[in-house]
């Protein structure tokens, strides 16, 4: 994915906070959580978070909202209605002092958030994962813009990743996996952090 498409910015909501419904079925949330890198504490926070809003949403007790994961794949939600149950799609991404959990009512959705910092190995990283196209388009970005840029290139391939259900492997040019066509946005965060939401086209 070139790192220059993306134009549309998706809003990220704060919580805990007035919500609006989600006419799309979709929402991006952004939890301040406890300073540092402390990321169990802040999974906590957010998996809180997240059944506290989705309650407040489709007017739900919290104890009809589940989040169950395992081992190397994706979270997802378990709604329980009038005895029927139902996945919802979730992906969470965290950086210090923030956690953003993406929701989608009708099927898979990937979120990735990233610090904008200078990486010493850029190049090096980007062509093990990202892909040497990339790389290549990173290098003629001006040295001021890089970080920012890379950053942008680095949350599209993870959250794509997460909205197909897969981890982060070095870049293959022909992936041994069926590729769900995508649609990618940025996300509207304060300066200093960039996130990607992803969801099936």
């Amino acid at each position: 994915m070139p790192v220059s498409s993306r134009t549309e910015k998706r809003p990220v909501h704060p919580w805990p906070g007035t919500l609006p419904v989600p006419d799309d079925g979709r929402i991006v949330v952004g939890i301040t959580t406890a300073g540092g890198t402390n990321r169990e504490l802040a999974r906590k926070q957010t998996r809180l978070a997240v059944r506290q809003l989705l309650g407040e949403l489709l007017d739900l007790p919290p104890d009809d909202i589940e989040l169950k994961s395992a081992a190397g794949q994706a979270p997802h939600i378990v709604l329980t209605t009038n005895g029927a149950t139902r996945n919802v799609g979730l992906s969470i991404s965290h950086e210090a002092g923030l956690s953003l959990a993406a929701i989608n009512l009708h099927g898979k959705v990937g979120v990735d958030l990233m610090q904008v910092q200078e990486v010493p190995d850029w190049e090096m990283v980007a062509r093990d994962y990202l892909g040497a196209a990339i790389a290549d388009e990173l290098a003629r970005v001006s040295p001021e813009r890089r970080a920012k840029v890379f950053a942008k290139a680095w949350t599209a391939r993870e959250a794509s990743l997460k909205c197909q259900g897969l981890q982060l492997t070095e870049w293959m040019p022909s992936p041994p996996f069926q590729v769900v066509p995508c649609r990618s946005f940025e996300l509207a965060l304060q300066e200093g952090v960039v996130g990607t939401l992803v969801i099936p086209a």
